[in-house]
């Protein structure tokens, strides 16, 4: 990846991931929906996303490295 792609892909994804993951969180934590949900979601939303678009700034060039390696183990048998 290349150019401006490699900074929007990361913050991009780490929005995606984040929009799901604190939707599944806190519905766990209140053991259901509540009604106020959609507002205590995106609390923990608005906290998640920069959290997680760092880590994907920090965990990508591992991950790249780690998918090269695998793929190239399993094209060899």
């Amino acid at each position: 990846m290349d150019g401006k792609a490699r900074y929007i892909f990361p913050v991009l994804m780490g929005g995606m991931m984040a929009f799901m993951m604190t939707a599944i969180v806190t519905a766990v934590n209140f053991g259901g929906v509540p009604p106020d949900f959609v507002g205590r979601w995106m609390r923990a939303f608005i906290i998640a996303w920069p959290c997680a678009a760092v880590a994907a700034f920090i965990a990508a060039p591992f991950a790249r490295l780690w998918t090269a390696k695998i793929v190239a183990r399993i094209e060899s048998k």
